[in-house]
């Protein structure tokens, strides 16, 4: 996955994503209730996406793709910097931004994760309504 308007889309997919600028207007922040689960930035291509990541597998991630590296000023052990230059599979990114938003999720407390569970996706309301 390469294009950074479909990483955009795909930290956005997700119930309760939302997207801040707490850094600068070229690095998009996604969390979800106030907790981050990616970050984004726009200076590429190639672009270069934060996510986090179970500590064993975030390993195990790194030794296996070079475009996977420790966590760019972030905790090294639960964050990886993805190098979004075409050399990871598009699913495997997708997957990795759903187990970031995962991960956070389940450190929420249980009646926000409720909240979420019972929520419906961004845009899946349209979907939903005929017109």
């Amino acid at each position: 996955m390469r294009r950074r308007d479909a990483v955009w889309r795909a930290c956005l997919a997700h119930p309760g994503a939302e997207e801040t600028f707490p850094f600068s207007p070229g690095t998009s922040v996604f969390k979800v209730r106030g907790k981050v689960f990616a970050l984004l930035g726009s200076d590429g291509p190639p672009y270069r996406l934060s996510l986090k990541c179970d500590p064993a597998l975030a390993e195990a991630l790194r030794e296996a793709h070079a475009a996977i590296a420790p966590g760019y000023h972030l905790n090294k052990r639960h964050w990886n910097t993805l190098t979004l230059d075409g050399t990871l599979p598009t699913a495997m990114v997708r997957d990795m931004v759903e187990d970031s938003y995962d991960l956070v999720v389940a450190g929420l407390p249980r009646r926000e994760r409720e909240r979420l569970a019972a929520a419906e996706p961004p845009g899946t309301e349209m979907l939903a309504r005929p017109t």
